[in-house]
Formats: C-alpha cells, sequence, structure tokens
C-alpha cells in the first residue's frame, strides 16, 4: 500500500471509529458476545453427517468403524455448537432475560443429538417422498446428493429442535444458511409433518407459525406466509398465529400464495398455480385461477 493509500484510509477509519460514538443499534460494543455464524454453521455441517453418514463418507464405512466415525462429527458439533448456544443465551441475559447459560448450552445441545435418531427417521421418509413423488429423480442417492429440498428440510428439523427447546438465534442462522444454499425459506418454528417433498423449490417462503401436515407437496414460489395488519388467530407459544395451516395430503403448485393465521386448506386438497388465498377451504377442495372471487360465498372453516 502506498503511504498516500494508507493516509488516505486512516482518514476513513477515523470516520468509521466515529460513528460508533453514535447511539446506533448495530453498535453491540458493551453487550455480551454473540455467537459465530461461521462458527453455528461449522457446527451444522458436523452434525448432518450424523444423518447422512454414508453419503459424507469419502470411503466404504465398516461395521466395526462406524462408532468412530460417528464420534469424529459428535464432538466436533457438540463442542461448538454448545459453546455457541452458550453465547446466544448470555446475550439474552445481557437483554435481560435469566438463564444459566452454561447449563442450558449443554442440555439443549445433548437434547437436540437425542433426537437425531428420530430426525434420521423422519428424513428418511422425506428423502423417499422426494424420489417417488419426482419421476425425473433416477436414484434415492440422486436426492440425497443434489437436492435442494432435502437440503432445505435437513436444516429445518435440527433447526426446528433447537427452536422448541427455545434456544435464541442458533435456529434461525442454520435455516437463514439453508436459505442461502437452496432459495428455499423456511422459518426454525414452522411445523412441518412426514414425508414433506418440495419440488424445485426456489423461492419458497413457509412463516414461523405455519403448521403443514404429512404427505404435503409444495412447487416452486409458493408462499405460506402472513397477513399484514392484525388479521391473525390464537397464540402458540407465546407466538401469535400468523401463518396459515395446511392439512395431510395437500399439494400446492407454483406460485401459490396462502396467507394468514386463521386460514386452513383442508386435508386431500388441491391449490393451483399462482392462487392468492386468504380464506379457508374445505377438506378435498380442488381451488383454480382466482380463488378470491370463487371463494366469496365460502365459509370459513375452524
Amino acid at each position: 500500500m502506498s503511504p498516500s493509500s494508507r493516509e488516505e484510509l486512516e482518514r476513513a477509519l477515523d470516520g468509521i471509529e466515529a460513528s460508533y460514538s453514535e447511539p446506533l443499534a448495530i453498535n453491540n460494543l458493551d453487550s455480551a458476545a454473540l455467537p459465530n455464524r461461521r462458527e453455528v454453521i461449522a457446527a451444522y455441517e458436523n452434525i448432518a453427517p450424523l444423518i447422512y453418514l454414508g453419503y459424507y463418507a469419502t470411503s466404504r464405512i465398516e461395521r466395526g468403524s462406524l462408532r468412530e466415525r460417528l464420534s469424529r462429527h459428535a464432538y466436533a458439533a457438540f463442542d461448538t455448537l454448545a459453546e455457541q448456544i452458550r453465547r446466544a443465551v448470555s446475550y439474552e441475559e445481557h437483554a435481560g432475560h435469566s438463564r444459566h447459560p452454561e447449563d442450558f448450552a449443554t442440555n439443549a445441545t445433548l437434547e437436540l443429538f437425542h433426537k437425531l435418531p428420530a430426525l434420521r427417521e423422519a428424513l428418511n421418509e422425506d428423502a423417499v417422498a422426494a424420489y417417488e413423488n419426482d419421476p425425473a429423480a433416477k436414484s434415492l442417492e440422486e436426492v440425497i446428493f443434489s437436492y435442494p429440498t432435502l437440503k432445505a428440510i435437513t436444516a429445518h428439523r435440527v433447526a426446528h429442535v433447537l427452536y422448541e427447546l427455545n434456544v435464541p438465534m442458533i435456529p434461525r442462522i442454520i435455516s437463514e444458511h439453508a436459505h442461502s444454499q437452496t432459495g428455499i425459506d423456511i422459518h426454525p418454528g414452522a411445523q412441518i409433518g412426514r414425508r414433506f417433498f418440495i419440488d424445485h423449490g426456489t423461492g419458497i417462503v413457509i412463516g414461523e407459525t405455519t403448521e403443514i401436515g404429512s404427505d404435503v407437496r409444495l412447487y416452486q414460489g409458493v408462499t405460506l406466509g402472513a397477513l399484514s395488519g392484525k388479521r391473525g388467530g390464537s397464540s402458540r407459544n407465546g407466538v401469535q398465529k400468523r401463518h396459515p395451516t395446511i392439512g395431510d395430503r395437500v399439494t400446492i403448485y407454483a406460485g401459490a400464495t396462502i396467507l394468514g393465521g386463521q386460514t386452513i386448506v383442508g386435508s386431500d386438497s388441491v391449490i393451483g398455480g399462482n392462487v392468492w388465498l386468504v380464506d379457508s377451504v374445505l377438506p378435498g377442495t380442488k381451488l383454480f385461477g382466482r380463488a378470491r372471487e370463487e371463494q366469496s360465498d365460502r365459509q370459513e372453516v375452524g
């Protein structure tokens, strides 16, 4: 760097330093250390192989070495994740909450690891559903290796466990990491049933209080969102129900938008592409075109 450039950079740094004297919410100098996004992602990337170890290995895994291979990822993930949860909880304590950060972090991380066998069962069903519902899929291996839908759902199911344990910040970091990789935006608070399939996936948005049943299929560009204003239903875990409820065996085609905490799509329904829906529909409904007009005289469910 030339002397003149260094001098210019120092003047720029003067301005940056001075900006920290302003009352900006993004300063954060006096708070507890926040979680490190890269460390959270590193922990998650050691959790994913615990779910799909055979797909992450570079060589055949013998039964005799399985425990050692699992332990390698588990211990690396555990220490890193527990530390990042501790930081997140410490920051909440700084903001006025009262939990013992180290104990909470250890217990939450252990609880996640105890739930991994059940998550593996659910994700196995998700992978099989993707293979069975997509005629273009040549093999289950292709689905697991390459489909963004499974990457997004895996991250969601891990993040949702942490969300349900009231872990701050970390679930959202994991879900937004998957969002940035796949274009699929699933809030970690969303409740999603078994055998969930997203085809293509780009542009899908699933909000925090969305409830989705089992055997549901979504196509690209679907939004399960909130209405602006005060419209909404009951509270779940202290969070207002702002997003729709989707029953079992529902198919929602590309570009459909379904909004509102009181909006229920009954089981076995089909919602066509580009439908705009803010009213409930009965089970077995097939809805295409201008949903708002077609449903104007239909009584809301629930």
